[in-house]
């Protein structure tokens, strides 16, 4: 389950971020290559967050689409697909490019709190 370290790292950037301040709500943007499970990646969140300023915050995922060139009949297009064939012609022989990126977008912030580990006052 990759979404563990993928959100450790996302926790560990919104905690810089934060100043001190509670987090209520982050928005993260990441690539259909990350092969990314939606309840895995928030199950991940909250384990990852438990005892930081992120803990109980909610995360909104975002997922991009890759872009699909087919080799046999030209046509270009999007997918969510990891494993992406032409929508045009179904050929498997394509290229792939994008969807790698994994962004965080926005932290909501709440008010101060100081009974969280890391929060200063």
């Amino acid at each position: 389950m990759h979404e563990i370290g993928m959100c450790e790292g996302l926790v560990e950037l919104i905690g810089q971020r934060a100043a001190g301040r509670r987090i209520t709500a982050a928005r993260v943007r990441v690539g259909t290559r990350h092969a990314v499970v939606g309840e895995a990646f928030d199950q991940a969140f909250a384990l990852a967050a438990a005892g930081t300023l992120a803990q109980d915050a909610s995360v909104e995922l975002v997922v991009t689409p890759l872009t699909v060139t087919c080799h046999s009949c030209g046509a270009r297009s999007e997918s969510l697909d990891v494993l992406a064939v032409c929508q045009r012609c179904g050929s498997a022989d394509v290229a792939v490019s994008g969807g790698d990126e994994l962004v965080l977008e926005s932290i909501d912030f709440g008010e101060e709190r100081a009974d969280v580990p890391g929060n200063p006052r």
